[in-house]
């Protein structure tokens, strides 16, 4: 049974008739899923939660999916939060978590939002997906395509790590590389399918992958026993996990799994490539477009986001902040995750780590507080970059 209600422009607020197939608003804002959380309440309670499926789609009640057939999954979600103790003491934090998002399918988070995006094109009875993507977006997008039989096409940066365009090469999806930035793979896309019937799943240009990403936020509560912790930090590209963890608050406190205070959003980004940074530092609700992105971190290097304006509104309504961080310092962080708590993440990951120092250096964090670092990627899908931090290549 589904408990959606409808769909809502995030700009303008009209609402759009759900079950059926959208890409953005008539006012080119991206849509967001609505439920009624009141009848969702009466199943989906916290307390009833371990019984259920160690998957994102425990939480069906909140998701869009109305018929189990058409669910696509590879044992995506539910990823381990780890205290971190070794790290923790070493930097004074009794209660800093890593959220370990490697464990997913493809090795990142982004398997959480393309396994509901493709289970409702599924639904919705699309063949066609096509994206742009600068790396894990596009294996996650592949290998669901590819479980559920659809065509995939996925348009690369050049400067994509080689393990993610081999894996999309494997997993079946037509790969195009593409000079420049995922802007122009974006728009190399569109010019090149605008004439055939592919369905684009590209970041917020359509409603689902958002309700895949929000999960993690659910899951954090549910493993901390229904605490919120009272910061989470995450490493920024698009913008969809931090726009989707803000609106699973909203839910968490109408199904009375929690209450206020909401935790503070943190949001990190490349100093090579910060339009985030730079607008919420300016006091803006727009980000203007990063000219010439450079970072190590290729899912942090998008100029520009179509949900600009609602990671800004995040960062302000939780009384969070934006900062970047040096690829210098991702890597530091790299290593040190590394050498103290087992885990090898990507630089992404290390960029969490990075702000997180800045923070309690510059007074944002006390040092008190109940932390969430979101390790985003497996390090072993970058070889190229993580090579240089023991001399190999």
């Amino acid at each position: 049974m589904s408990f959606v209600t409808h769909l809502e422009c995030s700009l303008c607020g009209k609402q759009h008739e759900p079950r059926r197939v959208y890409n953005l608003c008539s006012c080119g804002a991206p849509l967001l899923v609505r439920y009624d959380l009141q009848r969702a309440a009466e199943t989906l309670a916290l307390e009833r939660m371990a019984s259920r499926e160690p998957t994102l789609w425990r939480y069906k009640e909140v998701l869009p999916v109305t018929r189990d057939s058409s669910v696509l999954c590879l044992g995506e979600g539910f990823t381990p939060l780890i205290h971190a103790r070794r790290l923790g003491k070493r930097l004074g934090l009794p209660n800093l978590y890593l959220k370990d998002e490697s464990c997913n399918p493809t090795g990142s988070f982004k398997a959480r939002g393309l396994a509901v995006a493709v289970s409702m094109a599924n639904e919705l009875g699309i063949r066609k997906v096509a994206m742009p993507s600068a790396g894990n977006a596009g294996g996650a997008l592949a290998a669901y395509a590819a479980q559920a039989g659809m065509d995939a096409a996925i348009y690369m940066p050049e400067q994509t790590p080689a393990a993610n365009r081999q894996e999309c090469a494997l997993l079946g999806a037509t790969v195009v590389v593409i000079r420049g930035s995922i802007k122009d793979c974006d728009r190399e896309m569109r010019k090149q399918l605008q004439a055939d019937e592919w369905f684009d799943v590209s970041t917020l240009r359509e409603p689902y992958r958002l309700e895949g990403k929000k999960t993690m936020a659910y899951e954090v509560v549910e493993q901390l026993g229904g605490r919120v912790p009272h910061a989470m930090i995450y490493p920024t590209g698009g913008g969809t996990g931090l726009i989707g963890m803000w609106k699973a608050f909203a839910e968490m406190e109408e199904l009375s799994w929690t209450g206020r205070p909401r935790p503070r959003m943190f949001s990190v980004q490349a100093q090579g490539c910060a339009p985030i940074v730079r607008a919420f530092a300016r006091g803006c609700d727009r980000a203007e477009e990063w000219a010439n992105p450079q970072t190590i971190a290729s899912g942090l290097r998008v100029p520009s986001a179509i949900g600009d304006f609602m990671m800004l509104r995040v960062l302000r309504e939780s009384r969070g902040a934006a900062l970047a961080v040096s690829d210098s310092e991702m890597l530091v962080a790299v290593r040190e995750l590394a050498e103290t708590e087992g885990l090898l993440t990507s630089p992404e990951g290390g960029a969490t780590l990075a702000a997180l120092k800045k923070l309690l250096r510059d007074g944002f964090l006390a040092g008190h507080e109940s932390i969430v670092l979101f390790l985003t990627a497996s390090g072993y899908k970058y070889q190229e970059v993580l090579g240089t931090l023991t001399g190999t290549l």
